[in-house]
């Protein structure tokens, strides 16, 4: 059975992972007949409050907080090991930008996690798939834009400038579509980057899943 790596930032839009598009991937992991194994590092993070949509005042960790979607059986990012996964999937939502980078603040000028920045490197120099979801592809970019990848994020043009200032390529992508970087195995999904609702997100991120799990 294949195992695809899941990396998650947290648990909700505006400060971790994007749940429907976390769920929607396990979901189509699930019904292709792989394994997910669901990794996020173990840090803090500025919790914003989800009803209106203001900084709360506290902070939560990652690994904590993902392990919600993840229904406990998580892996922290420094535990993981890329020879035991074949592919790797990065959902989306502010944490992608915001945890697993400092993109959201920084744009071309942001810095990797560490442990995230080990993984995609591992997996790019074994030539793995690896899955980006609505803003993920920013984070990809910035570490891997000495590759030139390919990546979409859809259509924004301030977040499509600010990721080629990486040394990467944005290529504009409809929602229900997605883009493939062949060179560097890199598969790319706009899903709440455009909307507009969970039915819509679906059938990009079903054609990810597929194009990663066929790729792995």
């Amino acid at each position: 059975m294949k195992k695809i790596g899941v990396m998650l930032s947290g648990c909700g839009v505006f400060d971790g992972a994007e749940i429907h598009e976390a769920t929607l991937t396990l979901l189509a992991i699930n019904k292709q007949g792989a394994q997910a194994v669901c990794m996020a590092p173990d840090m803090m993070f500025d919790v914003v409050d989800h009803f209106n949509q203001k900084p709360a005042g506290e902070q939560r960790n990652v690994l904590v907080e993902s392990a919600r979607i993840a229904r406990g059986d998580i892996l922290n990012t420094k535990d993981l090991n890329t020879s035991d996964i074949d592919a790797l999937i990065l959902p989306g939502g502010f944490g992608a930008a915001k945890n697993l980078s400092n993109f959201a603040v920084k744009g071309a000028d942001a810095t990797v996690h560490p442990e995230v920045q080990r993984i995609l490197d591992e997996m790019i120099a074994s030539k793995k798939p690896i899955g980006a979801i609505c803003i993920a592809p920013a984070t990809v970019a910035k570490a891997l834009g000495q590759y030139q990848v390919k990546v979409t994020i859809g259509n924004d043009t301030d977040t499509a400038q600010a990721i080629e200032g990486t040394g990467a390529k944005h290529i504009q992508c409809p929602v229900h579509d997605i883009c493939i970087d062949d060179v560097n195995n890199i598969i790319t999904t706009p899903a709440y980057m455009l909307g507009p609702g969970i039915k819509d997100v679906a059938v990009g991120i079903d054609k990810l899943v597929t194009e990663v799990i066929q790729r792995a």
